[in-house]
């Protein structure tokens, strides 16, 4: 076990994580609001994506971002852009949340894919670019995945990330005036160095075929490497 008598980490600050597929840059209003609210689909399309998000819907770009800077002054949330490399374009956000630097403890969440954004590498390497900073820019020993129990693509997503299902909190919080029963997943540090193999293998070009497909697996990666350790 980690000697931890001496274990100390600080709060997340604003930090740019570049990979081979997007960019990931600190949220900032002059700079990201307008392509986010048009890349999470407007005033047409926006409250049908982030349908299991708690807060009331949202009828303009300004409302969104009052509310991702009241989470920022309130909660210390770290609100990323996704932006794809190849085009320039806002594709996507999450956040890390919830910080708890005394324990090494954080959680990503406000997590919204974009149309252009899903089911493509550019998820995948959102995911892989925060988790790295969260084991290895930051220290931290805990990274949470929670989520709205009848939530089944996010439970789903969150074990093909390498989190690992913990439990449901019954009657956790009321959200949008019901109740809501929250899944816990985690990932802990001792655990990062194999996830980060399967992820790094599975967004290697080597992985995809001349269409761009995936050859194999994340979650088929990652069992292999285990195995190998084992």
């Amino acid at each position: 076990m980690r000697d931890l008598k001496n274990y100390k980490v600080s709060a997340p600050g604003p930090v740019t994580l570049k990979g081979r597929f997007l960019t990931l840059e600190t949220y900032d209003r002059e700079k990201h609001l307008a392509g986010l609210w048009d890349a999470l689909g407007g005033a047409e399309a926006i409250n049908d994506l982030l349908k299991y998000f708690p807060n009331d819907d949202y009828a303009t770009a300004d409302s969104l971002d009052l509310w991702l800077q009241s989470i920022r002054q309130s909660g210390g949330y770290v609100t990323l852009i996704a932006i794809e490399n190849a085009s320039g374009k806002i594709v996507g956000m999450a956040s890390y949340m919830r910080p708890d630097p005394k324990n090494g403890v954080i959680e990503v969440g406000s997590v919204a894919h974009g149309l252009a954004m899903k089911r493509s590498p550019m998820s995948t390497e959102l995911h892989y670019l925060m988790a790295k900073h969260v084991f290895e820019g930051l220290d931290y020993r805990r990274y949470e995945w929670k989520c709205h129990n009848e939530n089944e693509p996010s439970k789903v997503t969150a074990r093909r990330y390498g989190f690992t299902f913990e439990g449901v909190f019954r009657q956790h919080v009321i959200s949008r005036g019901a109740n809501r029963d929250t899944a816990w997943f985690s990932m802990i540090d001792s655990e990062w160095p194999l996830i980060k193999a399967g992820f790094e293998a599975w967004l290697s070009p080597d992985n995809f075929d001349a269409s761009g497909q995936q050859k194999r697996k994340l979650e088929d990666i990652r069992a292999e490497l285990a195995k190998d350790v084992a």
